[in-house]
Order: C-alpha cells, then sequence, then structure tokens
C-alpha cells in the first residue's frame, strides 16, 4: 500500500512581512530587513513548525521606486540582506529547514552562481535550492549591458544557463576526493570532468572549484507562469512557486505544467507546485476580518498611489480617482508576464475599482487572501491538496515575525491532526524531505560508458 501523500509548506518570508505597510503594524520588527536576530527567530519558527524550507524574493537591484519622495520616504520594501549570505548564516542555527535563495539567469555568472550555490548546500548539509528567475524588472543601469533584454531572449538564456549550471555542479563525482594520507593521493584526476561549454550565451571550460554538492544539485525551484516560463519549469524544475487566485485557475496550471513533464522523461512526482497564500488569522471570522481592515488601513495614501503605478506604467492616472473603475492594464510589456495577466484577470473578474486594485494587492501581491479562523485557513489549503491545484504551499505572513508564529502554533497542529502534514522530517536534506530523489552525475555517466566501450 503507498504512503499517503504529504503537504509540503514553505515560508515565503518578506522583512516585516508581507503587506506593502506591515513595518507600521505594533507586532512587526520594523528594523527586520537588517535584524539577523529577527531572520534567525523567523527559520527556528518554522523549523519549529516541520516546514520544509524558507524562502526570501530577491532583486539584483533596489527595488523600483515612484518619482515621489513621499512613497519613498515611506516604503521598507528596500531593506533586506543578500539571500545567499543570510542562509549560510542561518544554516548553523537550525538543522532541517531548506533555505531558498533567489538568482537571476539574466544579472547573474553562471560559474560564481554555481559556485555560490554549491558552497552553501555544502554549508548547510545539503538544504538549499535555487529560485530560478529572469527578472522582470529593467535593472540594466546598474549593470555593463546595453538594456533590459526581451521576455523571449531572457528565456532562452535561462535554459542555457540552468544547464550550464547543473553541469559545473557535475565537475567532480562524488567520490573523486580521495584524501588517503597514507598514500599521498588527495584527488582521483579520472573523476573530474571538464565541461568545455560553448554555447550561445556562454563559453565556460570548467571545472568548478567546488566539490559537487551534497545534494547532487541544490533543488532547482521556479516561478514564472507565462508559457516559456511553464515550459522551463517542466523541463528544469523541481518546485514552482506560483500565484493563483481561484481553484479552477490552480487546477488548470497545475494539470497544464504536470502535463508537460512527459515530453522530457519526467514523472509527475518530479516537480511539486506550491502556490503562495496570504492568511490573515483570527479567533473569529469577524476578529480575523478586524485585523485584515487594520492592516490595510496602515496604507499611506502616496504609497497607494505607488502601487497603482507600478501596475499602469507608463499610463498617466492623474485624470483618475480611486473611487474610478480601473482602466485596462497595459499589455504590451517585455516585463513579468505572468504577474500582470494575474493582476489583469483580478480586475477583469471583479471589475475593481482603483481603490480595491490597490489593496487586493497591497499584501498578497496577486497571490489568494484567506481571512478566518485557523480551521477556515486549514480547510482553504486542504481543499486546493485535495483537488488536484497544490503540492505545497508557500504561507506568506502578513505581519512578521507574528504571522509565522501564530500559524505555527494554530493551523500546523490542525494539519497534522488531518494526516496531511508531517510531525517529523522524514531526512536530513532538503531533497529528502520533500521527497525528491538526488540527481545521477550527469558528466560521469558518459565517462563511465567511455571507458566500457
Amino acid at each position: 500500500m503507498s504512503e499517503k501523500r504529504q503537504l509540503k509548506l514553505g515560508a515565503f518570508i518578506m522583512a516585516t512581512g508581507h503587506h506593502v505597510s506591515a513595518w507600521r503594524h505594533p507586532a512587526s520588527q520594523a528594523d527586520a530587513g537588517h535584524n539577523i536576530d529577527h531572520y534567525k527567530d523567523l527559520a527556528q519558527t518554522a523549523e519549529r513548525g516541520k516546514f520544509d524550507l524558507v524562502f526570501v524574493a530577491d532583486s539584483p537591484a533596489g527595488w523600483e521606486r515612484a518619482k515621489d519622495p513621499e512613497a519613498l520616504r515611506r516604503s521598507s520594501q528596500g531593506a533586506h540582506f543578500e539571500p545567499i549570505t543570510l542562509w549560510a548564516a542561518l544554516s548553523q542555527v537550525t538543522s532541517h529547514i531548506g533555505f531558498v535563495a533567489t538568482a537571476s539567469t539574466t544579472y547573474e555568472d553562471p560559474y560564481l552562481l554555481a559556485r555560490k550555490f554549491a558552497s552553501l548546500d555544502h554549508i548547510s548539509k545539503g538544504r538549499a535550492a535555487w529560485n530560478v528567475v529572469t527578472t522582470g524588472a529593467d535593472v540594466s543601469k546598474n549593470f555593463s549591458i546595453p538594456g533590459h533584454p526581451a521576455h523571449a531572449d531572457r528565456y532562452e538564456r535561462a535554459e542555457e544557463f540552468v544547464d550550464l549550471v547543473k553541469g559545473l555542479w557535475d565537475s567532480y563525482e562524488d567520490d573523486a576526493f580521495v584524501r588517503d594520507k597514507a598514500s599521498g593521493v588527495y584527488l582521483d584526476p579520472d573523476k573530474i570532468h571538464q565541461l568545455n561549454h560553448q554555447g550561445k550565451f556562454f563559453t565556460v571550460s570548467g571545472p568548478l572549484n567546488v566539490a559537487r554538492p551534497v545534494q547532487g544539485y541544490p533543488v532547482i525551484v521556479q516561478a514564472g507562469a507565462s508559457e516559456p516560463g511553464r515550459e522551463l519549469a517542466a523541463r528544469t524544475a523541481e518546485m514552482i512557486f506560483t500565484a493563483n487566485q481561484t481553484l479552477e485557475d490552480a487546477q488548470e496550471f497545475y494539470s497544464d505544467v504536470k502535463g508537460r513533464l512527459g515530453r522530457y522523461g519526467r514523472s509527475t512526482n518530479e516537480l511539486l507546485i506550491s502556490p503562495g497564500i496570504f492568511p490573515v488569522l483570527g479567533g473569529t471570522e469577524k476578529e480575523a476580518q478586524e485585523e485584515y481592515d487594520y492592516i490595510q488601513s496602515l496604507i499611506h495614501p502616496s504609497i497607494a498611489w505607488t502601487i497603482l503605478e507600478r501596475q499602469y506604467k507608463g499610463i498617466d492616472l492623474s485624470g483618475y480617482s480611486l473611487d474610478d473603475r480601473a482602466p485596462p492594464l497595459p499589455q504590451n510589456t517585455e516585463l513579468n508576464k505572468s504577474r500582470l495577466k494575474l493582476v489583469t484577470d483580478l480586475v477583469e473578474r471583479n471589475n475593481l475599482t482603483l481603490r480595491q486594485l490597490y489593496l487586493a494587492v497591497a499584501g498578497a501581491r496577486g497571490h489568494r487572501t484567506v481571512v478566518g479562523t485557523p480551521e477556515q485557513v486549514a480547510d482553504a489549503i486542504q481543499d486546493w491538496f485535495d483537488n488536484g491545484a497544490a503540492d505545497a504551499f508557500n504561507i506568506m505572513p502578513p505581519i512578521l515575525p507574528t504571522g509565522l508564529s501564530d500559524f505555527v502554533d494554530q493551523v500546523v497542529p490542525i494539519l497534522q491532526r488531518r494526516g496531511i502534514f508531517r510531525t517529523e522530517y522524514e531526512g536530513q536534506t532538503l531533497r529528502e524531505n520533500l521527497g525528491l530523489l538526488r540527481p545521477a552525475n550527469g558528466l560521469a555517466l558518459p565517462a563511465l560508458q567511455r571507458k566500457a566501450v
């Protein structure tokens, strides 16, 4: 008899919390972005709740700011640690939780990225994961490139980038480092593999100067939901972070991406699909709604217009009031196409005003918002898990640290009692806890085949 399918959980951490004005809430840690003790507490809380992983979003440049200096004065979103450095530190005060770091295939170098993530996997003893992003925002002015590449070009580069990084991680076979003091043999040269990659975007010889990662490869995570994003995930990803508002949309995404795996020789259990969920908890529905309304009331008007300006980039909103119906969003963009579609569907499905639009994206940014009791939040999670919409969930606490600790203390026990979430970790590495196999060395196999001829 097969084991019962188990839910996986990630804690998606945004410094003071996911709500755009979380830093103003009395329960938030206002200096969270640069407070290592705050992040330490969050990682240990997630591990106490038996979460699989913690994740921070990241950009290779500062957050794009509005032209309004008043909005800049009132925003906390530019203040946070670089993720690889942060996770390396926190891996030393935890023992099971996995660490997902975002890194861009458009603005990073494959060799340096492969080296950083291999190092993190060794430092954490097999708990690293790479969130592969192509970077939607134009941050090219901070780098020595002529401009932000087009959407299709970014994904073509990403395909080659991921393959190249995996090849570099395979530079050494698992037993290449002999380290025999008696014989004086440190390394077996026959178990080193020169990559000699020559592609459209990169020429890299290798080998990497870090041993093969503990997990073979750090877990590959991806977050794009556009057509190229779905295809990249089907070919390369082992977990995909996604944003869906309705069960039907989540089921469509789940079945579509899972249905693509076969063409790459992959089975459906090799890719875990993890929607985000923004839970606002209360002892009663009324209390939860009151808390949500209070959080929303903290949004300063200048921040509200900044949110709208980001959605309507290039469109003059000066003639609108917040109570006007939201106009159609611009579709001619080379930026984040999947998020644009999600917000467009949200506006059209609900016929939103501009006020309703900024309130809808101020916290969850298009992810699903659930306001209710711990039982109701658990019900919402189980409904999607049981009905072909999710294998996992990225929990997006509105306020930190309380939003995560409340979820761990109030919702996790309900999921455990229902038998769909673990009470103890299954393994030591992130792969083992996610139920993902350790990949074979792709360069060692051809070498063995050549020797056999």
